[in-house]
């Protein structure tokens, strides 16, 4: 395994590069904890793909949480119930990425729930352009068999990580310790990218 160091720019541009070349409909995921910033590297994304003749469509897991009756039944502040029960993985699955796949109908919406009044968006459904590229963001995204052509992880050191997390999410920090351990996302990510220093990216190559 090595390790190359890239530029934010670089960054985006292979990764657009590598998205543009896949046919069809595409389904991708840009998995890391908020420390990590995953939705602002998927929006970096859109114009690049455009550019290259790919619309995309940008998901980001916070409007598909569960209901907060559900979620916050333990608490607010319940790692347990972060890692297993706040994404509505099949939410996710039946409005976004079941019909975004190569048999899918192609009608999604973008917006399930909205976390602030925790009201269903009832937005209204788009139908995606054959070659449409989804990108989905978020974190604890990667291990629950979600069904993408594409995964990105970025990656944060437990130091990194600790140190980057503000003090109301530092309760969220032992899912991610679980996450490491137990899905070890890393390990079978399409693209791994370590994030230890947000200006200075690098690339894990795998022999």
């Amino acid at each position: 395994m090595r390790v190359r160091p890239v530029s934010l720019d670089v960054l985006v541009d292979e990764l657009a590069d590598r998205l543009a070349e896949i046919g069809g409909r595409v389904r991708v995921a840009i998995d890391g904890a908020d420390a990590a910033e995953p939705a602002a590297l998927a929006d970096r994304l859109v114009d690049p793909l455009r550019v290259r003749g790919r619309p995309a469509v940008r998901i980001c897991t916070g409007d598909f949480l569960r209901a907060a009756s559900v979620r916050l039944e333990f608490g607010r502040t319940n790692s347990d119930s972060f890692y297993f029960g706040w994404l509505d993985e099949a939410g996710l699955r039946r409005e976004v990425l079941d019909p975004a796949g190569p048999a899918g109908s192609g009608r999604i919406i973008t917006r399930l729930r909205d976390p602030r009044t925790d009201r269903a968006t009832r937005e209204p459904y788009r139908v995606l352009a054959p070659d449409a590229v989804v990108i989905v963001s978020g974190p604890l995204l990667l291990g629950a068999g979600l069904p993408f052509d594409l995964t990105v992880h970025l990656q944060l050191s437990a130091a990194a990580l600790a140190r980057r997390t503000g003090p109301d999410r530092r309760w969220t920090l032992p899912a991610f310790e679980r996450y490491g351990a137990e899905v070890d996302p890393a390990a079978f990510a399409d693209v791994v990218v370590r994030l230890d220093d947000p200006r200075r990216p690098a690339l894990v190559l795998r022999s």
